[in-house]
């Protein structure tokens, strides 16, 4: 006769898992997590891209929406753009009004950063004030600001003829001398609590200690700030201004509300003469070679963003 084995001291035996049940599961679980993604940026990113991409190869009217006709056209339509002269003035205004905002933005937003450094009352309350032209729709902001630009009875020009430091009220938005400047003061506006947050946040990672230290060595506030603060600062500074840099170049809403790309293209950039060239004269693949551009150039800055930050991970010891 027979008898079964009893398990050692009174433990019962253990069971198999079934390791492929489960790991399919697991597999289950994360897909149903990352398929709405997927989803997600098939349909309005990808797609679009890709449609934006080949649209601008063809001859796209109103009329082919309705009867469908979009012959192939080469390169027609980049080489139609480049040789127009709305093209040299629009890409100089790009440039003018990244730059122009980037430099203010960044270093207003600095300047802001290494004050709220130090704390004094009410400075949360303070510093939570200054965000909101950030979390402002832009559309909002836009039309704040062509109110204060309006000639007749806007704010600024009230308030520099109430000081006599101007005679006659200006035109700021149908000058063709200072619609782009306008454009570019709002904007600056817009995005300098975005610089004084992410400043601010890499300010905190920089040890107090660093600062006693040459305090008591003899350095002065200017001395800390240059040998301490920038170095320590400059991959944040880098990633700030890279981001800007993208966000900046795809401005639309605040030049389209208070400008519209005019007067005489005077405030053109290539996201208004793009808007322009697809829904007021309706060649929808010049439109679209102007917004591929685009693309381009922010995916170059994209790059440059990427390895700003693997260079940032790997600073800090991680792994690129």
């Amino acid at each position: 006769m027979t008898t079964k084995p009893e398990p050692v001291n009174g433990t019962a035996p253990v069971r198999r898992v079934r390791s492929g049940t489960s790991g399919g599961r697991q597999r289950l679980v994360q897909w149903t997590f990352v398929l709405p993604m997927v989803v997600f940026l098939l349909l309005f990113f990808c797609y679009p891209v890709l449609r934006n991409l080949t649209m601008s190869f063809q001859e796209w009217t109103v009329a082919s929406f309705y009867e469908g006709g979009s012959p192939f056209v080469g390169l027609d339509n980049y080489v139609e753009l480049v040789t127009d002269p709305i093209f040299g003035t629009a890409v100089l205004n790009t440039v003018l009004f990244t730059v122009g905002s980037l430099a203010p933005q960044f270093a207003i937003g600095l300047g802001l950063a290494v004050f709220f450094q130090r704390r004094f009352p009410l400075s949360g309350a303070l510093r939570g004030l200054l965000l909101l032209p950030w979390l402002l729709p832009l559309v909002v902001s836009g039309a704040v600001f062509r109110w204060i630009y309006d000639e007749g009875f806007g704010a600024l020009n009230q308030l520099l003829l109430g000081l006599h430091l101007i005679s006659d009220p200006v035109p700021w938005l149908s000058s063709t001398r200072y619609a782009l400047l306008s454009a570019i003061i709002a904007n600056v506006w817009v995005g300098v609590p975005f610089n004084l947050v992410i400043l601010h946040s890499g300010l905190q990672a920089v040890p107090g200690s660093l600062y006693e230290a040459a305090a008591l060595d003899g350095a002065g506030p200017w001395q800390r700030f240059r040998h301490i603060t920038l170095p320590l600062l400059r991959p944040v500074i880098a990633i700030v201004l890279m981001l800007g840099l993208i966000y900046t170049l795809k401005v639309f809403d605040v030049i389209m509300i208070l400008t519209g790309g005019g007067p005489a293209n005077a405030s053109e950039t290539l996201t208004t003469w793009s808007f322009a060239l697809s829904f007021e004269e309706f060649d929808f693949g010049q439109g679209a070679a102007v917004g591929n551009i685009l693309i381009v150039i922010a995916l170059v800055f994209a790059l440059f963003y990427l390895r700003s930050i693997r260079d940032t991970f790997r600073s800090r010891g991680g792994r690129g």
